[in-house]
């Protein structure tokens, strides 16, 4: 690879910022993730995956929803006792019942969290809850302080913030910091808000709500991509002074998924020079998480998913080949291996130009004169418009006879 592809020496590395300022990553693949369908697993699959998340460098692994079922409750005891890295968090009502039983669940966990979440916008209090919104206030503050006879780190989730009447929103958050939770999330429940407005909402909580920022009450965002912007809207809520955000590998979860977690970590590091936050994510291994979770659920991410998908370094028109022989920087923002991908991939196909063809032949153990590349170049162009994956086997077969014996070496194996 040439020295000019050099990104990684242009950006600081993920926790040696000068400042302060570290995002905490929770990853809830394993809660709000394996709610989506198709993507349901067993104690053992939630286990190999959690270790994955230990190794990713993860700071918070969501491990299910203990009230949900015998197997959710198992799975979380599992991961407690298995993995100590990272805190280990179980999400539940507002209810008595569901915090007990989240505790239980948590009983071995060096670092345990529970999770509440209540309902905060009147479309949610009045149809799914049918209770008032004082109700739901006493019952954001009850749930948390049972929850703190349990643990000291309790996180407190309004539900549908995003299409909250904002001063309930306001005074929701300010009961549940009064009642001892340490982390609020906001979450964009169904994908409804929009960058600047996601931004908004925590800035105006900070403002009207000093203690989130004097008591040291972390934000988080939590959003959900029904209009394709969950991870605009998390970079958002960073700017905003959000330090956690909550994800999932390759953005599963309900509907249309969550935020990705590649795509986020991927973005604080890149454009580090606009968002100054540290983290504690590998990125190498992110590409190897993303194929460990495409082995335990019935689906991989598709081909043009950024990060980790199977296009998102490979070039098949011939301006980009053209430009990633002289200089990868040209067309990548940065190197495959950054993330943990083997390396940039040039697709021959009907878009592709002699450069590449040229490239991938000497490769093959075949230089050409400009005259033979030109021939050759006529019969790849018009088979490539026939065929839609063009293999080495085809690149030689269109090489002319006397081409093909000026090869220097046998290919030892064909793709």
């Amino acid at each position: 690879m040439r020295d000019t592809y050099n990104i990684e020496k242009r950006l600081p590395l993920a926790g040696t910022f000068m400042n302060s300022d570290h995002v905490v990553f929770f990853d809830t693949t394993l809660r709000d993730g394996e709610q989506s369908p198709g993507c349901s697993m067993t104690t053992q699959e939630k286990l190999t995956m959690a270790h994955a998340l230990e190794d990713l460098g993860v700071d918070i692994i969501e491990a299910g929803f203990a009230m949900a079922s015998e197997g959710d409750f198992a799975a979380i005891s599992t991961i407690t006792q298995a993995i100590r890295k990272p805190r280990i968090a179980s999400l539940a009502r507002a209810k008595t019942e569901d915090i007990e039983m989240a505790a239980r669940a948590l009983q071995f966990a060096d670092r345990a969290r529970i999770h509440i979440f209540l309902a905060s916008s009147d479309l949610h209090l009045e149809y799914k809850l049918k209770i008032g919104r004082q109700e739901a206030l006493d019952l954001t503050a009850e749930s948390i302080r049972r929850a703190r006879t349990h643990v000291d780190d309790v996180e407190f989730s309004p539900e549908d913030a995003t299409r909250s009447d904002r001063d309930f929103l306001v005074e929701m958050v300010r009961v549940a910091v009064e009642a001892g939770a340490t982390t609020i999330n906001m979450p964009d429940t169904v994908g409804y808000s929009t960058p600047e407005e996601y931004g908004n909402m925590f800035r105006e909580v900070r403002q009207r709500v000093p203690a989130v920022d004097a008591e040291g009450i972390v934000l988080s965002s939590h959003c959900h991509d029904d209009l394709g912007l969950a991870v605009a809207n998390s970079l958002a809520a960073i700017t905003a002074g959000a330090r956690q955000v909550e994800c999932t590998i390759n953005g599963i979860g309900e509907r249309a998924g969550n935020a990705a977690l590649e795509e986020i970590a991927a973005a604080l590091y890149v454009r580090g020079d606009r968002y100054g936050v540290s983290t504690s994510i590998k990125l190498e291994n992110l590409y190897p998480t993303s194929q460990v979770l495409g082995q335990l659920i019935t689906f991989r991410p598709s081909p043009n998913k950024a990060i980790v998908g199977d296009n998102a370094f490979a070039h098949e028109s011939g301006i980009h080949q053209h430009g990633m022989l002289a200089n990868p920087l040209c067309y990548e923002i940065m190197t495959p291996s950054l993330v943990g991908v083997a390396k940039t991939h040039l697709v021959l196909g009907k878009h592709s130009g002699r450069a590449a063809l040229r490239n991938r032949l000497e490769q093959l153990g075949f230089t050409l004169t400009r005259e033979e590349l030109q021939q050759t170049y006529y019969r790849f162009v018009a088979l490539a418009d026939r065929k839609k994956n063009i293999y080495d086997y085809d690149l030689i077969s269109v090489l002319p006879d006397q081409i093909r014996e000026k090869r220097r070496e046998p290919v030892s194996e064909l793709d």
